[in-house]
């Protein structure tokens, strides 16, 4: 690190969740920890003293010191008037090694931290990459089905046009055998019946045209009560007209012999 550096650096509060930058005053240790004030007075006003960095006891008097970080001129011209000047360069030597050794154990700190990141890091992009490699399956797999749906789907259609076109051609079929069975049918019909269907069927387009316009009626049908209570529309009439009676059966007579 260079001087320019060195001189730029502001120390730290080495309490672990603190590690604040050092401003006013603080707190140093004989074992080259320091600390800001306020977890300085509170840790170090119990005794027996112990280190909040490293636990190391701190029984003796000057162990712990409370040091203002900007001093004032006067007591800068003052702190080590009287010395002699190996004793000046030794105090000075034991305050660059304490300078020192904060540096280095905050660059440790950080190398120790930015270490701890990349593994994490390396961790991350392990399980990412294991997770993307799923996913690919995953979709792959997806997109495998999405081709066999869509290919169900247009078999399902292709039936589907064929039973339509199946249903279609039955219809057609049908229709043509119900026109033959209504032909065979009128055809096979005994002459009494065919004819009443017909004066029936005639009866019932004379009614319509009758109950439309009933001024411009023909005389034919104007004959009596007896005509139009045969023709008449009301369904009772219908249903009395299309009533075959059985014969009537004799008094005392039965088809089941009694024993």
């Amino acid at each position: 690190m260079s001087a320019m550096s060195v001189c730029d650096y502001s120390l730290l509060c080495n309490f672990p969740k603190c590690r604040a930058k050092l401003s006013g005053f603080a707190w140093t240790t004989a074992c080259s920890h320091i600390f800001c004030d306020q977890h300085g007075s509170g840790e170090f006003s119990r005794t027996p003293a112990i280190c909040p960095a490293c636990s190391s006891a701190l029984s003796g008097k000057l162990d712990i010191v409370r040091t203002e970080l900007s001093p004032s001129e006067q007591y800068k011209t003052m702190v080590l008037v009287g010395l002699r000047p190996e004793t000046v360069l030794d105090i000075s030597h034991r305050a660059l090694a304490f300078w020192t050794y904060q540096v280095n154990q905050e660059r440790l700190l950080m190398e120790y931290s930015l270490s701890r990141a990349e593994i994490q890091v390396a961790q991350m992009e392990k399980v990412m990459a294991q997770q993307n490699q799923t996913r690919e399956l995953e979709m792959n797999a997806l997109r495998e089905e999405i081709t066999s749906l869509n290919k169900r789907v247009e078999e399902y259609k292709r039936k589907y046009s064929e039973v339509s076109e199946l249903l279609t051609k039955k219809n057609r079929q049908y229709q043509k055998l119900q026109g033959l069975f209504e032909a065979l049918r009128l055809r096979t019909m005994p002459p009494v019946e065919r004819d009443g269907l017909h004066h029936a069927s005639q009866a019932f387009t004379t009614g319509l045209v009758r109950q439309r316009s009933p001024q411009s009626s023909p005389p034919f049908l104007a004959v009596g009560s007896e005509v139009d209570r045969l023709f008449s529309l009301e369904p009772e009439s219908f249903k009395s007209f299309f009533q075959f009676n059985s014969p009537p059966r004799e008094k005392g007579h039965s088809f089941i012999k009694k024993h």
